[in-house]
């Protein structure tokens, strides 16, 4: 086996110059997301979401890019989960997009805020019914096993059906 100081990968597709750069970021972000889609970047939208906890502990995960202009960078979550706590307390964060075919990443670090309650809900109604289903059974960031997990999806199945739900 190599050693893993010896696991190499050179980086030589692109040149960033800020000379080519575009003058402004978001532009510049526009640019490279168009390219990520049009090269068929496995999971574009995948960023890595890191916060910190009160203790300045930082936690990292993968959430999806779900929209984003000039206002910022749009992601849903369950605030009860670790990350909706952690951002509630601490909302500064960082995201980081990583389209290794392009060898590209892009940082992005700010102040996080909560959409109105009309564009969550909006988002959360355009979910499919499993995946909302699959939000509603699940203790966020709490341990549960595979057969809880599955059984409470079949009684809250079970339910909305009852109500004529599908």
């Amino acid at each position: 086996m190599p050693s893993i100081a010896d696991i190499r990968q050179t980086y030589q597709k692109f040149e960033l110059l800020e000379s080519s750069a575009a003058a402004d970021p978001h532009d510049q972000f526009d640019q490279w997301f168009e390219q990520a889609l049009r090269s068929e970047v496995p999971e574009p939208t995948a960023m890595t979401l890191a916060t910190a906890d009160t203790h300045a502990r930082p936690s990292a995960r993968i959430v999806l890019l779900k929209g984003y202009d000039r206002r910022g960078f749009v992601f849903f979550t369950n605030y009860e989960s670790r990350k909706g706590q952690e951002l509630t307390a601490n909302p500064r964060a960082s995201l980081l997009f990583f389209w290794e075919p392009l060898e590209r990443q892009v940082r992005i670090e700010g102040i996080v805020e909560r959409l109105p309650d009309d564009e969550s809900d909006a988002y959360y109604d355009s979910r499919p019914l499993g995946s909302r289903i699959g939000a509603w059974a699940s203790p966020q960031s709490r341990p549960i096993s595979h057969e809880a997990l599955a059984g409470r999806m079949r009684e809250l199945t079970a339910q909305l059906t009852n109500l004529g739900l599908k």
